[in-house]
């Protein structure tokens, strides 16, 4: 049997493996559980009344907003985010050292060989250091969400977790965003700005033909990474 035609489908099986596992591992569009949608806890059918102008159970709120406050309530997020940060730095460090060493005497004579000193010693040094960086990164992400309470805190504010899948053609993208809201800046219109949410994470990504196209592959990424020793 040839043992390189044995080594060669050894590694094709290998190559095999480990491209199964990784798409295996790959985690889809909207099955993060972080960030799924929470239902309200299931209630007994209200009672039904008759032969009365109120019913209890039906109530509507006429001098109050009607804003997300309880379990599985929705609440909408105004998306606008945007960072904008720049560093710089530079350092210049010069040392200049000179030292002479007299030939010393003895007995009033210095120590020459054919006329030339031999313990005379001239140390010159000369040092410097110049280094000089610069960084800019620059995001933006507007849009809307629509989430929903996940968790009411002791102290009133609201655990709010949502996602939104769009797919357009062989594309998809996904907005994911969980966080806690402080319920006095809920708008009268059950809405609320991202930069008001504390704790927020927000993610953004996509998956398909154009994410693949734009996206390095693994020995790439390998290469790049500091576990590469060249």
């Amino acid at each position: 049997m040839n043992t390189s035609k044995t080594y060669y489908k050894l590694w094709i099986s290998a190559v095999a493996i480990v491209a199964m596992t990784a798409c295996s591992t790959t985690k889809q569009p909207g099955a993060d559980q972080e960030f799924a949608s929470a239902r309200p806890a299931s209630t007994q059918p209200l009672p039904i009344d008759t032969g009365a102008i109120y019913k209890s159970g039906y109530g509507i709120k006429l001098f109050e907003d009607n804003k997300a406050s309880k379990v599985g309530d929705i609440l909408t997020v105004i998306l606008e985010e945007k960072t904008n940060a720049s560093k710089k730095a530079r350092t210049k460090t010069v040392k200049d050292s000179d030292v002479k060493v007299e030939a010393p005497l003895v007995f009033g004579k210095g120590i020459t060989h054919n006329g030339v000193a031999l313990l005379q010693t001239d140390l010159v040094a000369d040092r410097e250091f110049k280094g000089e960086g610069d960084s800019t990164q620059s995001n933006s992400l507007t849009g809307t969400i629509s989430v929903t309470v996940s968790e009411v805190l002791a102290n009133g504010n609201l655990v709010v977790r949502g996602e939104k899948l769009i797919t357009i053609n062989t594309g998809s993208e996904h907005i994911r965003l969980a966080g806690i809201v402080r319920p006095e800046d809920v708008t009268p219109d059950n809405t609320i700005k991202s930069s008001q949410i504390a704790n927020a994470k927000i993610v953004y990504g996509g998956e398909g033909d154009v994410a693949d196209v734009n996206r390095k592959g693994w020995l790439h990424r390998f290469v790049d990474s500091p576990w590469w020793p060249f």
